[in-house]
């Protein structure tokens, strides 16, 4: 079924529609072929889902919450800068599908970049992790983190591609151009996790694979600030096997797999070392035969229920996943896991997903979709939703439909720029 804003572009009529502040067309029937009652899944999944972005993102300031009640707005008041990112992209989504008018996406993305811009505390154009939503203000002492101002900018490129607007256009490159990459790498060769500015460089670095594959290449392909490209070699690849799987990873949850593949697209292109769409095909893979294999201990796990990556649990907030084993896995179920991966896995994350929701209802998914996590032996279903876990939800939902998010981010010149720096190429 063609949406408003497609079935438009492919009659060249965006600008008859009012649809000219769009710099972005669809290019006609460009999507994965997905049977009617998942496309219609897929399409509740999203919808229901951005609502959080639509309801937890400040009226002024733009800036979306780290977390939220899943059956309503509640009072906490920290944003995530990450979760902003993803918020950014999801407003494209929804001026894509007609959820929200174009003019209301338009607006809300000019706000956010003027906040940005203008307002929200940065160091040499990096920001805190966790701010006031209201006021920008740091909040915890969080450190300045080098990924998760790379998430954001991954959102402020793509409003920049998609927006035939030029203050958004002058604001996002504004915020880009700013950021001076080398700063962050502190001499070495590798970027560090962050900065604080009672302690200075974190001690850790982006020097193994995880999801800081956007991280190098927004600062590689930057036009102020560069990385060298050589940076792009510096970190490094381990190789990780299970039940015959073979695949570059590191003992993290499965979100390391994603993250980057919600802009970037790799899809048919490789660096001299690997291709990494396919090495999050395989990750995939893996993770659910870990997951199936758990089902001897955890008797809700199987072929259609899986998935564990960071999330929320009866206990707290758990880094977990697997293989290898990591955490203390208890039986909680997270349904990002398989939705993250819906591109590289689609048939196995889509019956997964729909198993989760067939069986546990609205236990399991309430006004803003599935809630973070739920462990069904235990009776424990998550109160929360966390933002990034549910952009990632909607954004690879998106990619896997439509690939809209791959397309629009992919304008960018820099992205593109960066990909060839660091020696990406065709297969074949």
């Amino acid at each position: 079924m063609w949406t408003r804003r497609a079935a438009l572009a492919r009659l060249g009529m965006a600008a008859a529609a009012g649809l000219s502040g769009c710099r972005f067309a669809l290019e006609g029937p460009r999507k994965t072929p997905l049977g009617r009652e998942d496309d219609a899944f897929l399409e509740d999944l999203e919808r229901t889902t951005f609502r959080f972005f639509d309801e937890c993102a400040h009226p002024r300031t733009g800036l979306v919450k780290d977390r939220s009640l899943a059956d309503r707005n509640d009072e906490r008041e920290i944003a995530s800068i990450a979760a902003t990112g993803f918020g950014l992209s999801a407003l494209c989504v929804a001026d894509s599908r007609g959820w929200i008018s174009h003019a209301q996406a338009r607006e809300r993305v000019m706000a956010t970049l003027r906040f940005l811009a203008n307002e929200l505390p940065n160091e040499h154009g990096f920001f805190f992790h966790f701010v006031n939503w209201r006021t920008g203000e740091r909040l915890w002492s969080c450190e300045l983190s080098s990924i998760d101002t790379a998430l954001l900018l991954a959102g402020v490129l793509t409003c920049r591609a998609y927006f035939a607007d030029p203050e958004i256009r002058r604001l996002a490159k504004g915020l880009y151009d700013r950021v001076d990459w080398p700063w962050m790498a502190n001499g070495g060769s590798v970027l560090r996790m962050g900065w604080k500015p009672e302690s200075g460089f974190l001690e850790s670095s982006w020097d193994v694979y995880s999801e800081l594959m956007a991280l190098y290449l927004l600062a590689i392909g930057a036009n102020e600030h560069p990385l060298s490209p050589a940076s792009w070699r510096a970190w490094r690849r381990p190789w990780v096997e299970y039940k015959g799987y073979r695949y570059v990873s590191v003992d993290a949850p499965l979100f390391v797999h994603q993250y980057s593949h919600a802009w970037f697209d790799f899809q048919g292109v490789r660096d001299d070392t690997l291709d990494y769409f396919e090495n999050s095909v395989t990750a995939t893979r893996a993770h659910r035969q870990f997951c199936i294999d758990l089902g001897r201990e955890f008797l809700v796990f199987g072929e259609d229920l899986w998935g564990i990556s960071a999330s929320d649990s009866a206990g707290g907030y758990v880094a977990w996943g697997g293989p290898p084993r990591q955490g203390p896995l208890d039986g909680t179920l997270v349904p990002c896991a398989a939705a993250g991966s819906l591109p590289f896995t689609p048939s196995e994350c889509l019956r997964c997903l729909r198993s989760m929701r067939a069986r546990f209802g609205d236990r399991a998914w309430r006004r803003y979709g599935f809630v973070d996590a739920f462990n069904p032996a235990k009776g424990w279903f998550d109160p929360d939703v966390i933002g990034i876990d549910a952009g990632i939800t909607l954004l690879m939902a998106e990619n896997l439909r439509t690939r809209l998010l791959w397309r629009i981010f992919m304008q960018n010149a820099e992205a593109r720029r960066a990909m060839k720096l660091v020696g990406f190429k065709p297969e074949g």
